[in-house]
């Protein structure tokens, strides 16, 4: 028991040394878009029922040698619209693109709440929205050229919806910053809200156990699919049991539909949830990945000749 306890608390004070030793952001100054007084436990990061997230913040990951693209990456960690995977879809994923030279920033979004938000299925978005603008409005700060969004899991479904509905500007945005990513990087998303293949528990807590058909389909992103979608790149296990695989090949398949650049990378095992390492092979995806990026000019080097 002493060691569990002691395991405990190396990783709380791990993290707590991490953050501190990265700026963190609020946001948004003063009150949040469609917030509404609470009394529910707040800052939650963890599995649990009652915990919510009424303090969206970005997190500032700055390489100590910049790649020469100057690209820069928004992270969005999973957990089901009910909780956020932070240090294994966030923080570490951060400290990998910080390795390559890229920037990255890795945000926590509010988990949607009927008794801390108004039209709760927005706010994820609302939220993504603004972790782009404040990345773009402070580029040449930071030395950032083109900006693109991550998602894991849920994350990876509201990376995906911004990456689809970024005309659907939720926010105030009197410069016009451009809400649209210049790329998407997905990690075994959840997609599509069609029953037969969602991932019922992140599909229920966004829009509802009973929603209208229209919302379904607004939320199914593999049908939000168009020209201007972003380039993406696409990660999955075969085996996944928890958001299945057919998510990735639609969206995959609507991409190549309307002519988008993307990558689709399945692994025959890993289950869901493998993070930066799929533990049933010695193949890496973000090897897969810094490819792809090098490829598409987002970051230095030649994949003919790495």
């Amino acid at each position: 028991m002493k060691k569990k306890y002691l395991l405990i608390a190396t990783i709380l004070l791990s993290f707590h040394s991490l953050l501190s030793s990265q700026t963190v952001l609020p946001l948004y100054e003063g009150k949040a878009p469609n917030a509404i007084p609470c009394a529910e436990p707040t800052a939650s990061v963890t599995r649990g029922k009652g915990n919510t997230i009424t303090d969206p913040s970005l997190t500032v990951f700055l390489p100590e040698k910049r790649d020469s693209a100057h690209s820069a990456v928004i992270i969005c960690p999973g957990g089901g619209y009910s909780w956020l995977a932070i240090g294994y879809e966030g923080y570490d994923v951060a400290k990998a693109f910080n390795k390559l030279g890229i920037a990255a920033f890795v945000l926590k979004y509010r988990i949607p709440n009927d008794q801390c938000m108004t039209h709760k299925e927005i706010v994820p978005l609302q939220d993504a929205e603004r972790a782009i603008q404040l990345v773009r409005s402070r580029a040449k700060e930071w030395g950032i050229e083109k900006v693109g969004i991550m998602g894991f899991s849920a994350g990876g479904h509201l990376a995906s919806t911004l990456g689809t509905h970024f005309n659907q500007i939720e926010i105030d945005n009197h410069e016009h910053i451009s809400l649209r990513p210049d790329f998407m990087i997905l990690g075994y998303p959840v997609v599509s809200f069609g029953t037969s293949i969602t991932h019922m528990g992140s599909r229920n807590n966004l829009i509802g156990k009973n929603p209208p058909e229209e919302l379904v389909k607004l939320f199914s992103n593999e049908l939000q699919v168009t020209p201007e979608t972003p380039i993406t790149f696409i990660v999955h296990a075969s085996d996944d049991q928890t958001v299945p695989v057919e998510n990735s090949i639609r969206f995959y398949q609507a991409l190549v539909k309307n002519k988008v650049k993307a990558e689709l990378h399945i692994y025959q095992a890993g289950k869901h949830g493998f993070g930066l390492h799929n533990k049933t092979t010695t193949d890496q995806w973000f090897d897969r990945l810094t490819h792809w990026m090098m490829m598409n000019k987002l970051m230095k080097g030649d994949v003919t000749n790495p």
